[in-house]
Parts: structure tokens; sequence; C-alpha cells
């Protein structure tokens, strides 16, 4: 738990009472009136997450949480609150043998969207969804609303609404600097041909 001393005060008796200033007191909800161990430290400034790092960080617990794969929790956020990935056809779908179990996997993306019984066998449509690290700043804030809300709803602790806000704005800033580093070639021609 992080928090700041608000005060200290000297009470008769030789007794000192301490108040801090914290965040959040679900830790420490239900202690009242017990005798408990505290240990306090300096709180070391931590190296901050950027939008994508914290995205795979919930991923993490939430897996945690519910005993499943990381890659299966993660394919299962990105297609609830990510992108489908897009080609000059439209949406990438792909169908698989159902046993293959895609969802699963940690080398690509997708989440079945249908399933069929073909020849006797059994198969599942999959949507494929682009990786996070590919996403702009309101694909991006929309994959962690989304995914903070998942952790709050199991009771997983996240970052206060300030530093959620300073976390998309350092994405925001770092996206606009990847659009303008960007170069686009012109389409390649044998002006020979033509002159």
């Amino acid at each position: 738990m992080i928090g700041k001393i608000k005060d200290i005060l000297n009470l008769m008796g030789g007794k000192i009472r301490i108040t801090f200033e914290v965040d959040s007191v679900d830790e420490v909800r239900g202690m009242e009136g017990q005798e408990l161990s505290i240990k306090i430290t300096r709180s070391s400034k931590k190296r901050s997450l950027s939008a994508n790092a914290y995205f795979h960080v919930l991923v993490g617990k939430i897996a945690d949480k519910l005993t499943l794969s990381k890659a299966e929790v993660k394919n299962q956020l990105l297609g609830d609150y990510g992108q489908r990935e897009i080609d000059e056809e439209g949406p990438v779908k792909i169908l698989a043998l159902s046993n293959l179990k895609l969802e699963k996997r940690e080398d690509m993306h997708c989440i079945p969207i249908g399933y069929a019984h073909i020849q006797g066998k059994d198969y599942t449509h999959y949507a494929m969804v682009r990786g996070s690290h590919t996403y702009d700043t309101a694909e991006m804030s929309h994959l962690i609303d989304g995914t903070v809300q998942e952790a709050k709803d199991l009771g997983i602790e996240t970052l206060p609404p300030a530093e959620l806000e300073r976390m998309m704005k350092a994405w925001e800033s770092q996206f606009s600097k990847k659009e303008k580093s960007a170069t686009f070639a012109e389409p390649q021609s044998d002006w020979s041909a033509i002159m």
C-alpha cells in the first residue's frame, strides 16, 4: 500500500498517533482495533509502465485469478476490447479444427466467432485480432478501460485514475512520434516504359 504520513501526534501516556493518507483502504479494511505488525519504508519511484506493458501486467493478474493461461486471457481481452485484423478483403477470419484451440496460442491473436461440422469434423471459425502494440491512442484507451474494468470486477487492484491518465498521455505522445517518423515510399514505377 502506498501513502503519505499526514500528521504525527504525541498523546498522553507516551503513545504516538500517526495518521496516513492513502488512495485505497481495501487492504486494511476490517483490521480496525486489531493489534498489527507495521512496517513503514520510503517508497522508491517505480519505472512508469507504458500502456501496453500495463495491459500485459493486468493480463497476468487476471489469468492468475481465473487460473487460465495468459495467452487465453490476452486473446479474450483483445477480442472484447481490441481491434480486429483487417486486410483488403475486410476482417480476417480463419477456420481451424476445433481441437486446435487457437484462442489459447501465444503466437497469434484470435477469438472464436462460430462453429461448424463439416464432413464429420468439428471446426471453429476465428476472427483474427491485432496485437496491442499496434494500437493508436483511442484504440489503446478502449483496451485499457475494458481491461481495467475486468480486473476491478475480479477484485484486482488497478492504478489510480490519475496514473492511468498519465500513462495514456504518454502512449499518445509515443504514438504521434511513431506517426511523424514513418516515411512513405512512392510506388515504384517503371518510368522508362512510359518515356
